[in-house]
């Protein structure tokens, strides 16, 4: 008996603090000064980054809810969407694209001194993972290569660091299966950071991460940025630049489920977050259950340091589960894992 209620109480202790780690006890209050505006029939913009020079939005929509709930693949597509431009007309720079297994993930826009703006991006495929570099030229993108490894095995997201060169986040170093379920539970890190140098790719030293999200570079590429969905943190890691040797510097506990990291032009982070994980679930596989949205500015306060903000939060009725807030000027575009549009919010 006695060993009966002990089982009772572990179990219990068990699903409140996965409860409480999960956000669940988290204040989730409407939030933002400024106006937004919904801009409807973009599926699952999980990703968004913006050509600070031109305004430029590029944005990694796929139908994942199809391709998870229902079992369709419907091809994917990278749109444009200038922020200069008052009619909003989102573009489908992809529509040509020959690759016709295409679902876009993470995305990332490295511009070469030469003035070349290469697009990695993070492409889920029937017959693997892959990351496709394209060239943005005069509205149009021209493919390049496709990259993949078998070290590139659950792909979140990348970020160029040359006109052939990314790091690339495993959420997980496993596919799909029971066992790798059963590790999410228990908050088992098994996710990893990839180089690819150009000609191969290798691991580096980040590993055990738990789940393995959004990366960036500072705007020198010096610094490299990392987010730890369940973990709620983001890592800061000095970057060799000739090696790509990563040192790790600083660890921000932002106590949000972060996702994917933009930059402004002053160097400070805009975090895409689900503040309640366990509703981000339910919301995957159900649409009609809402999942709170969140967006954390992380201010470049000197010396490594930042100072967190919630500059955005909803409780998932104008979006569920943001992924991104990519800013420009004073708009500041969010992006849902699932849902069919986005948000453009002005801020004050």
């Amino acid at each position: 008996m006695k060993i009966i209620v002990l089982l009772i109480l572990l179990s219990g202790l068990f699903v409140f603090k996965t409860f409480w780690q999960s956000g669940g006890f988290k204040t989730i209050e409407n939030k933002f000064q400024g106006t937004t505006h919904i801009i409807e029939g973009l599926p699952g913009v999980e990703d968004i980054t913006i050509d600070q020079a031109t305004g430029i939005a590029f944005l990694s929509s796929d139908d994942r809810r199809a391709r998870m709930i229902h079992k369709q693949r419907v091809k994917g597509a990278i749109y444009a969407l200038n922020l200069n431009d008052s009619s909003l007309r989102p573009i489908n720079l992809t529509e040509n694209f020959t690759q016709q297994d295409f679902h876009p993930h993470g995305i990332s826009l490295f511009q070469s001194s030469e003035g070349k703006k290469i697009l990695f991006v993070v492409n889920h495929r029937r017959s693997g993972n892959f990351i496709e570099i394209f060239e943005f030229r005069s509205h149009s993108m021209q493919h390049l290569q496709s990259v993949s490894d078998k070290l590139i095995i659950s792909p979140n997201d990348v970020v160029g660091v040359g006109e052939r060169s990314f790091y690339v986040t495993n959420d997980h170093d496993e596919g799909i299966s029971t066992w790798r379920g059963i590790k999410d539970v228990f908050r088992i890190g098994t996710g990893n950071v990839c180089y690819y140098d150009g000609n191969k790719v290798s691991p580096t030293s980040i590993k055990g991460v738990k789940y393995a999200n959004g990366v960036n570079v500072s705007n020198g590429g010096r610094k490299l940025y990392l987010a730890a969905t369940t973990g709620k943190t983001i890592s800061i890691y000095d970057r060799d630049i000739s090696s790509g040797q990563l040192t790790k510097s600083e660890e921000i506990d932002t106590n949000t489920g972060v996702d994917n990291i933009e930059l402004d032009t002053d160097g400070n982070l805009w975090v895409g977050c689900h503040p309640q994980l366990l509703k981000f679930v339910t919301h995957s596989k159900n649409e009609k259950s809402l999942s709170p949205s969140e967006i954390i500015k992380l201010t470049n306060v000197g010396d490594g340091k930042f100072r967190q903000e919630t500059i955005y939060m909803n409780d998932g009725s104008e979006i569920s589960a943001s992924s991104v807030g990519a800013v420009y000027k004073n708009q500041l575009l969010i992006g849902p894992v699932f849902q069919r549009h986005i948000i453009l919010a002005k801020m004050k």
